[in-house]
């Protein structure tokens, strides 16, 4: 059933869901973006529907909740291991369809990807649950579609969408419905909407020869890559990290743990003892990061790893386009120029 409300009665819904649980969306943060006086958009906990930014894309996705980019696992002392605490309350996280998509591609890797789950992020994830933000329109870098993510996947308690300043809701969580019921204006069919096409478009290869690993395509990059690792970071689906101990003595008998999100683009990231590094250039770097989104993560899971949702094109202070790396690929697997 759906349903359809005010601002101010999806509010006061928002709030009786809020008595135990913690809501996480996107929020428009006013003057912290980049540069001087320019918005972004990333996720916060919010309280009231008016925070939850609706119309744009959020510019950060909402993996900081499931992978912090600093997470204390445990403190210890020379005696002792003590795990760390964390808020056990249940948390709706409000996210787009690619999102959505993006939630089983780290599930994959941090539940599925060896004989055990990963413990921290279980205990995280177990208490996740989603509602679904509608797209009425695609948005610039968007290629969801090409990738098959424009549709949402089952798994979520509600949609909303904004349209001409009231919120449709599509119920999925039927316990949750006697809330919306009590506040609705109207009671009618509503079904989440989604784009169906994208400006940008994508084909990506079924399969890649290891001719182009060798390809000069990747050149390109190392000139033009300055290995910030900023497309790492905004990306929904990266799950890099690497663990840093902080002790509190001199002695380093004292101290905690911490899991730290890292990024196969910066330096460092495949240094071995010894004083090794593989993959020292830029354009080194892009390769294993694109082919490992669109060729090694499919032969393991099934699946493409990206989920088109075009931020790292958005974000990259060199303008560069992954969605045309996905395309250079695709002419060089089948023998083309990459670069034509």
């Amino acid at each position: 059933m759906g349903y359809v409300l005010s601002q101010d009665s999806f509010t006061r819904v928002l709030g009786k869901i809020g008595l135990d649980r913690r809501l996480y969306a996107p929020v428009n943060k006013v003057g912290e973006g980049r540069y001087t006086d320019v918005d972004v958009v990333r996720y916060d906990f919010i309280s009231e529907a008016a925070e939850i930014e609706m119309e744009k894309k959020s510019d950060y996705a909402f993996k900081e909740l499931l992978t912090p980019l600093s997470e204390t696992l445990f403190f210890f002392t020379e005696n002792e291991v003590k795990e760390a605490d964390y808020d056990q309350r249940e948390v709706l996280v409000f996210l787009r369809a690619c999102d959505l998509h993006a939630v089983k591609r780290l599930d994959a890797i941090y539940l599925e990807n060896g004989r055990f789950p990963d413990p921290f992020y279980k205990r995280i994830r177990d208490r996740v649950k989603f509602v679904l933000i509608g797209c009425g329109h695609s948005y610039e870098d968007c290629f969801c579609v090409s990738m098959g993510t424009n549709v949402a996947p089952e798994g979520y308690l509600f949609s909303v969408d904004l349209q001409d300043g009231s919120y449709y809701i599509d119920v999925k969580d039927q316990d949750l419905a006697p809330l919306f019921a009590a506040e609705a204006e109207a009671e009618q069919e509503v079904m989440a909407r989604h784009v169906t096409e994208n400006e940008v478009k994508v084909s990506v290869p079924a399969d890649v020869p290891l001719a182009v690993y060798k390809d000069p395509l990747w050149d390109e990059y190392t000139a033009r890559c300055i290995n910030c690792g900023r497309c790492n970071f905004v990306c929904p689906t990266c799950t890099c990290y690497t663990m840093q101990d902080v002790f509190y003595t001199d002695n380093g008998k004292v101290g905690e743990r911490r899991r730290v999100g890292a990024s196969c683009m910066v330096d460092g990231y495949t240094n071995v003892a010894g004083g090794g590094q593989y993959r020292r250039t830029n354009g080194e770097r892009m390769r294993f990061k694109v082919l490992h989104k669109i060729v090694d993560f499919r032969k393991r899971f099934g699946y493409d790893m990206c989920v088109g949702c075009g931020r790292c094109d958005q974000v990259c202070p060199e303008y560069i386009s992954y969605a045309n790396i996905i395309n250079k690929v695709k002419k060089a697997a089948e023998g083309g120029a990459a670069n034509a």
